[in-house]
């Protein structure tokens, strides 16, 4: 059994629980053959095909938090910044716990690919429309928008840069962490997946994925909140235990320096404060489970990737903050409504005339029915693209 490591400082690494070896010669496999390259591997293959894949650059123009034609600064992040960052975050942990850090990778990069425009409130709203037309989409297995299931059609079917297949044609380990990295599938209510081992956990690279995203966009939401104005520092410090801890550091540290930098230094801190967390537990909850191969991995009685109890109580207090005085507030309401109202209209007008479709978005059409097609040309738009065909739409009515 692994031994856990004396030094609490140092990181036994658990190479045998990652995708190597034999493990990665069958999560690297593709539905398309093709032959080895001569100095990549193939999950580094993968990591390029998503960097140069159209879907990936679109991501530069899409929400995060604040709409990009809105933001008052060009320095809040976009769905693209984020996912850099949630991929920095990922390779780090994958690297320090001798986890295949080109898939971990890759799997960062492709995790939020899927996204419609306008965030979470995008989502939200083009998910309402499609379950409440769930009577006319006969066509498709999936009820209402989601954005795992959605990037996982891009990376297979919509991306289109390649003579010798659909797709990307990317491995099996990457499509699979895909649709598995924040959530679990049943095959009695996808049978389409059943390839995806849906009766097992995904792979350690990819549990890790989920949590990396948390630690990511939560503290980045903190900096973005301030910059924004939107959060205040004291009600912050007031509310935010980790936070006030790590300030009231900072501020011993640089008593001399501004408070936006003291507050920087404290997300830093918090930051690093849930990745080695994270680290650390998953290592600790590896060895208490006796786990010491991916087969044992995936039939663990839950996901081994956690926090601790206490860096758990943390994230779940300022993801409860941010949802509370951020994510939710009146000065983002503004924004949520007219995403919601931009989307089901336009939804609306182009189910009803589906010419107003590109041409090979008309093609879908018979294949997958008029409201999938729909769904996935809007999922597919930028803040700026949506915006546009928005405006025409009002012109068109006068």
């Amino acid at each position: 059994m692994t031994k856990m490591p004396t030094d609490d400082s140092l990181f036994t690494l658990l190479p045998s629980v990652g995708v190597h070896t034999n493990s990665a010669v069958e999560l690297s496999r593709r539905a398309w053959p093709e032959p080895d390259h001569s100095y990549r591997s193939p999950f580094l293959r993968d990591v390029g095909r998503i960097l140069h894949a159209k879907a990936f650059r679109r991501l530069a123009g899409k929400t995060q938090v604040f709409t990009r034609l809105n933001s008052e600064s060009d320095h809040t992040r976009s769905r693209l910044t984020h996912t850099l960052e949630v991929a920095q975050i990922a390779r780090t942990i994958a690297s320090n716990l001798g986890l295949n850090a080109q898939l971990a990778e890759a799997l960062a990069l492709v995790h939020d690919i899927g996204h419609p425009p306008f965030g979470h409130a995008g989502e939200k709203a083009l998910d309402e429309i499609l379950r409440a037309n769930a009577e006319y989409d006969a066509y498709s297995a999936q009820t209402g928008f989601d954005h795992n299931l959605h990037a996982l059609r891009i990376v297979t079917t919509f991306e289109e840069r390649y003579p010798a297949f659909p797709g990307l044609n990317l491995t099996l380990g990457v499509r699979e962490g895909i649709i598995k990295h924040s959530r679990d599938y049943s095959c009695a209510n996808f049978p389409e997946l059943k390839e995806y081992f849906l009766d097992q956990f995904p792979p350690l690279e990819a549990q890790i994925i989920d949590l990396a995203d948390e630690i990511a966009y939560l503290t980045a939401d903190l900096e973005d909140g301030l910059a924004s104005g939107i959060l205040d520092l004291e009600h912050m410090r007031s509310e935010l235990h980790l936070f006030a801890t790590l300030f009231d550091t900072a501020t011993q540290r640089y008593p001399t320096a501004v408070p936006r930098l003291r507050s920087n230094e404290a997300i830093k801190e918090m930051l690093n404060n849930f990745a080695t967390d994270l680290m650390s537990e998953t290592y600790r909850t590896t060895c208490e489970l006796g786990i010491e191969t991916l087969e044992q991995l995936r039939q663990a009685p839950c996901r081994v990737a956690q926090f601790s109890a206490e860096m758990e109580s943390n994230r779940l207090q300022v993801k409860q903050y941010l949802y509370k005085h951020l994510y939710n507030s009146t000065d983002l309401a503004v924004e949520h409504a007219h995403a919601s109202e931009v989307i089901k209209t336009l939804f609306t007008v182009w189910v009803k005339d589906p010419s107003h479709l590109p041409e090979d978005h008309q093609r879908r059409v018979e294949a997958e029915g008029v409201t999938r097609a729909v769904a996935d040309y809007i999922a597919g738009m930028t803040d700026a693209y949506i915006e546009q065909a928005w405006q025409s739409y009002l012109i068109s009515r006068n």
